[in-house]
Order: C-alpha cells, then sequence, then structure tokens
C-alpha cells in the first residue's frame, strides 16, 4: 500500500500564491508519474500538472506560466508552485502518484487540499 498525505493549501487573495506539498509513503518500489489534479463544486476532477520521472512536466492550458510543478525522487515527494492565483482556481486538489508494479501500474491518490482564492 502507497499513502499520500497532501499539505499546503488554504485561504489566498487573488494575486497571491501557495505552494502544495505531497509525500508518498509504503511499499513504493518506483514512482513513474506523479501528478496533480483539481476538482471544483460541480466540476469533474482534471488534471493540473504532471511530472514523469525523468521530470518531463506537462500543464493545463489556464495554469501555464503561473503553476510550476517539482518533484524530489530521493523523498518521494512532488510540490506545486501556484503564483498568480485567480479565483478560478478554487477547488480540492489532489495528489496522484503512478507506482510501477507487476502486472501493471497502479495509480495512487490523496485526500485532497482545499485551495480557495478569494478577496
Amino acid at each position: 500500500q502507497v499513502q499520500l498525505v497532501e499539505s499546503g493549501g488554504g485561504l489566498v487573495q487573488p494575486g497571491g500564491s501557495l505552494r502544495l506539498s505531497c509525500a508518498a509513503s509504503g511499499s513504493i518500489s518506483t514512482i513513474t508519474h506523479m501528478g496533480w489534479f483539481r476538482q471544483a463544486p460541480g466540476k469533474q476532477r482534471a488534471l493540473v500538472a504532471g511530472i514523469t520521472s525523468g521530470g518531463v512536466t506537462n500543464y493545463q492550458d489556464s495554469v501555464k506560466g503561473r503553476f510550476t510543478i517539482s518533484r524530489d525522487n530521493a523523498k518521494n515527494m512532488v510540490y506545486l508552485q501556484m503564483n498568480s492565483l485567480k479565483p478560478e482556481d478554487t477547488a480540492v486538489y489532489y495528489c496522484r502518484v503512478v507506482v510501477r508494479t507487476t502486472p501493471i501500474d497502479l495509480a495512487y491518490w490523496g485526500r485532497g487540499t482545499q485551495v480557495t482564492v478569494s478577496s
């Protein structure tokens, strides 16, 4: 089993910044992909940013230039630096990691952390 614990959410004013962290622990062999998803009320959960084991990143168009994803492979952690936050960034943010297992890779989710952007 793999456990994920997110931290760093909260209330911030428009234009402000937050840094989310996610720590993975448990029976981890190799983490391939790490990512952050978000879900706003009434909307589907969607990928915000992802990063491969080799450091290749991808972002949702709406956050490009504002958010930066990074990972620490030695610590099994992934981060999301969020700058220039907008009210539409308000959502519950979830960490997801994909662990290499046999016969197929498995995905694990954190419980989520609330991010609220409001004045």
